[in-house]
């Protein structure tokens, strides 16, 4: 919904109906949501179980690149903004 009416001008009846319709997209959103959220705990799974895979073969799990860019992100600054020499 792009505009939101006037709720002054509405009748009762319009607004019951406007509130149906607003219920029913969001529970839609809500469905969407767990299932994304469902996908996204998939993913992290497999990813930890990969990482666990390469911590128990002797490779390395975290590299000193990924410490810069978490640095990068907890400093508030993006890969461009990085110091030089860093």
């Amino acid at each position: 919904m792009d505009n939101f009416p006037d709720l002054g001008s509405l009748s009762d009846i319009e607004l019951k109906e406007l509130i149906g319709e607003l219920t029913k997209e969001e529970h839609e959103i809500s469905y969407q949501r767990r299932i994304l959220h469902g996908k996204i705990d998939i993913l992290r799974a497999e990813l930890v179980n990969r990482l666990r895979k390469r911590h128990d073969g002797g490779q390395e799990v975290i590299s000193g690149e990924d410490v810069r860019r978490l640095t990068d992100i907890l400093a508030g600054r993006g890969a461009e903004e990085r110091p030089e020499g860093a």
